[in-house]
């Protein structure tokens, strides 16, 4: 699974097959990924799977935290969002993949539903939505939608370059845990920007 996300991330999913996984794994059996997962599909489903699963644990804890506050600040809520991600990769050291595996998986057709659908039904999410800085029922069904997905586009690819560039040795990789927390911090300032020039004063 790691060799896949990394060749995915590095290569896009049109230019790995699922031989070259096996082989740089070090599989004698080019069938492993077969074998293991069923097919391609479910082998970039569970790498995905496993992403959630690292940031939910995060995530979860910082949303339950602000069950019975009165109300919850647009700084707040995003804290929730982009913190957890943002120590996973801290956690996960230099260099990783999973932003720009991410990224790929969130524009590519096949699959960027399923990302959705794992990544908004989490149960974190599911309760930030409930309690959280962003009412669905105050804004328009479009509006909310579209700023969204800006929402989404914006974190994930600020998240793949700052990888890309740790990766690339544009960016120290000594300096990475205090690179991915700046990021965090600035990609919240954006966030409650574009959200209150979007959709107004939350």
């Amino acid at each position: 699974m790691r060799t896949a996300e990394r060749l995915y991330a590095e290569r896009g999913f049109a230019n790995v097959s699922v031989r070259q996984i096996s082989e740089a794994a070090g599989q004698r059996n080019n069938s492993a990924v077969q074998y293991h997962f069923d097919s391609r599909d479910n082998l970039i489903k569970t790498i995905l799977s496993n992403h959630t699963a690292l940031v939910e644990k995060h995530r979860i804890a910082m949303v339950e935290a602000l069950r019975g506050q009165r109300a919850v600040s647009l700084e707040e809520h995003y804290r929730c969002l982009i913190l957890p991600t943002v120590e996973t990769h801290v956690e996960a050291g230099t260099p990783t993949w999973r932003a720009r595996f991410f990224a790929q998986a969130l524009v590519e057709p096949v699959f960027r539903d399923y990302v959705l659908r794992e990544h908004l039904d989490s149960p974190s999410l599911r309760l930030l939505d409930e309690i959280g800085a962003i009412r669905r029922d105050d804004i328009r069904p479009d509006l909310f939608a579209r700023h969204g997905a800006m929402v989404r586009q914006l974190s994930a690819h600020a998240f793949a370059e700052l990888e890309y560039d740790l990766a690339n040795g544009r960016i120290d990789p000594a300096a990475a845990v205090d690179s991915w927390r700046v990021l965090g911090r600035d990609l919240i300032t954006a966030l409650c920007g574009l959200s209150t020039a979007l959709l107004g004063p939350l």
